[in-house]
Protein backbone atom coordinates (compact mmCIF):
# COMPACT_ATOMS: atom_id res chain seq x y z
CA UNK A 1 0.00 0.00 0.00
CA UNK A 2 1.05 3.10 -1.09
CA UNK A 3 0.93 6.40 1.72
CA UNK A 4 1.85 10.04 1.43
CA UNK A 5 2.69 10.67 5.39
CA UNK A 6 1.07 13.74 6.64
CA UNK A 7 3.50 13.95 9.55
CA UNK A 8 6.82 12.30 10.49
CA UNK A 9 6.98 8.86 11.11
CA UNK A 10 9.71 7.24 13.63
CA UNK A 11 11.87 4.85 11.44
CA UNK A 12 9.24 5.45 8.81
CA UNK A 13 9.81 8.79 7.33
CA UNK A 14 8.56 12.71 7.42
CA UNK A 15 6.20 14.52 6.03
CA UNK A 16 5.58 14.22 2.37
CA UNK A 17 7.05 11.41 1.66
CA UNK A 18 5.83 8.25 -0.07
CA UNK A 19 6.16 5.52 1.65
CA UNK A 20 4.72 1.72 0.93
CA UNK A 21 3.94 -0.23 3.80
CA UNK A 22 1.83 -3.06 4.43
CA UNK A 23 -1.87 -2.79 4.45
CA UNK A 24 -2.64 -3.61 7.94
CA UNK A 25 -0.31 -1.05 8.98
CA UNK A 26 -1.84 2.04 6.55
CA UNK A 27 -5.37 1.21 7.13
CA UNK A 28 -5.71 0.48 10.54
CA UNK A 29 -2.60 2.29 12.22
CA UNK A 30 -1.51 5.35 10.22
CA UNK A 31 -4.62 6.33 8.50
CA UNK A 32 -6.95 6.76 11.70
CA UNK A 33 -4.28 8.42 13.48
CA UNK A 34 -3.88 11.15 10.53
CA UNK A 35 -0.59 10.06 9.91
CA UNK A 36 -0.64 9.20 6.18
CA UNK A 37 -3.63 9.34 3.35
CA UNK A 38 -3.44 7.41 0.28
CA UNK A 39 -0.70 8.14 -2.43
CA UNK A 40 -3.08 7.97 -5.68
CA UNK A 41 -1.75 9.72 -8.62
CA UNK A 42 -3.93 12.73 -8.23
CA UNK A 43 -2.87 13.17 -4.72
CA UNK A 44 1.22 12.62 -6.08
CA UNK A 45 0.63 15.25 -8.47
CA UNK A 46 -0.66 17.56 -5.65
CA UNK A 47 2.14 16.82 -3.61
CA UNK A 48 5.02 17.23 -6.70
CA UNK A 49 3.50 21.15 -7.13
CA UNK A 50 3.69 21.76 -3.56
CA UNK A 51 7.14 20.06 -2.73
CA UNK A 52 8.03 22.48 -6.04
CA UNK A 53 6.32 25.90 -4.79
CA UNK A 54 7.91 25.15 -1.42
CA UNK A 55 11.63 24.34 -2.12
CA UNK A 56 12.90 27.90 -1.79
CA UNK A 57 11.06 28.08 1.37
CA UNK A 58 12.81 25.19 2.70
CA UNK A 59 16.59 26.68 2.01
CA UNK A 60 15.56 29.40 5.10
CA UNK A 61 14.72 26.76 7.34
CA UNK A 62 17.55 24.72 6.58
CA UNK A 63 20.20 27.48 6.88
CA UNK A 64 18.09 28.12 10.56
CA UNK A 65 18.46 24.54 11.59
CA UNK A 66 22.20 24.78 10.77
CA UNK A 67 23.21 28.04 12.38
CA UNK A 68 20.73 26.51 15.91
CA UNK A 69 23.37 23.93 15.63
CA UNK A 70 25.99 26.29 15.78
CA UNK A 71 24.77 27.52 18.32
CA UNK A 72 24.12 24.48 20.71
CA UNK A 73 27.86 23.08 19.89
CA UNK A 74 28.60 26.12 21.79
CA UNK A 75 26.50 25.37 24.63
CA UNK A 76 28.83 23.54 27.52
CA UNK A 77 26.64 20.45 28.49
CA UNK A 78 27.15 19.59 32.52
CA UNK A 79 24.66 17.55 34.62
CA UNK A 80 24.97 17.02 38.15
CA UNK A 81 22.78 13.95 39.71
CA UNK A 82 23.33 12.17 42.70
CA UNK A 83 25.72 9.37 42.26
CA UNK A 84 27.37 6.47 44.76
CA UNK A 85 30.82 6.52 43.29
CA UNK A 86 30.68 6.11 39.36
CA UNK A 87 27.05 4.81 39.87
CA UNK A 88 24.07 7.33 39.26
CA UNK A 89 21.16 7.27 41.66
CA UNK A 90 18.56 7.23 39.10
CA UNK A 91 19.38 7.94 35.38
CA UNK A 92 20.22 10.62 33.15
CA UNK A 93 17.69 10.82 29.82
CA UNK A 94 16.59 12.95 27.01
CA UNK A 95 14.24 15.02 29.24
CA UNK A 96 17.32 16.01 31.46
CA UNK A 97 19.61 17.21 28.46
CA UNK A 98 16.48 18.96 26.92
CA UNK A 99 16.11 20.93 30.61
CA UNK A 100 19.51 21.79 30.65
CA UNK A 101 19.40 23.51 27.10
CA UNK A 102 16.25 24.78 27.99
CA UNK A 103 18.44 26.63 30.80
CA UNK A 104 20.91 27.63 28.72
CA UNK A 105 18.39 29.45 26.02
CA UNK A 106 18.09 26.78 23.60
CA UNK A 107 14.23 25.32 23.13
CA UNK A 108 14.14 21.58 22.31
CA UNK A 109 11.52 19.05 22.18
CA UNK A 110 13.00 16.17 23.94
CA UNK A 111 11.12 13.70 21.21
CA UNK A 112 14.11 15.59 18.84
CA UNK A 113 16.48 14.42 21.48
CA UNK A 114 18.40 10.76 21.13
CA UNK A 115 20.56 9.84 23.96
CA UNK A 116 19.37 7.14 25.23
CA UNK A 117 19.46 5.92 29.66
CA UNK A 118 22.92 7.03 31.28
CA UNK A 119 23.39 5.41 34.63
CA UNK A 120 27.14 6.35 34.73
CA UNK A 121 28.89 9.42 35.48
CA UNK A 122 31.66 10.40 32.54
CA UNK A 123 31.08 12.20 28.98
CA UNK A 124 28.57 11.12 26.47
CA UNK A 125 27.51 12.17 23.32
CA UNK A 126 23.47 12.80 22.23
CA UNK A 127 22.39 13.51 18.54
CA UNK A 128 19.56 15.90 18.13
CA UNK A 129 17.57 15.96 15.13
CA UNK A 130 16.90 19.58 14.26
CA UNK A 131 15.56 19.16 10.71
CA UNK A 132 15.69 15.68 8.61
CA UNK A 133 18.91 17.46 6.78
CA UNK A 134 20.38 18.77 10.01
CA UNK A 135 21.39 16.28 12.80
CA UNK A 136 24.32 18.01 15.30
CA UNK A 137 25.88 15.67 18.07
CA UNK A 138 26.13 17.16 21.87
CA UNK A 139 28.88 16.34 24.42
CA UNK A 140 27.96 16.24 27.64
CA UNK A 141 29.57 15.30 30.96
CA UNK A 142 27.49 13.90 34.13
CA UNK A 143 28.92 14.88 37.44
CA UNK A 144 28.29 14.28 40.96
CA UNK A 145 26.46 16.40 43.32
CA UNK A 146 29.15 17.52 45.65
CA UNK A 147 27.42 17.34 49.26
Amino acid sequence: MELILRKDVQNLGFKDDVVTVKNGYGRNFLIPQGFAHLATSSAKKVLAENLRQRAHKEAKVVADAKALAEALKAIEIKISAKAGGEKLFGSITNIDIAAVLANAGQEIDRKFITSGIVKRTGKYTASVRLHRDVIVELAYEIVAEKA
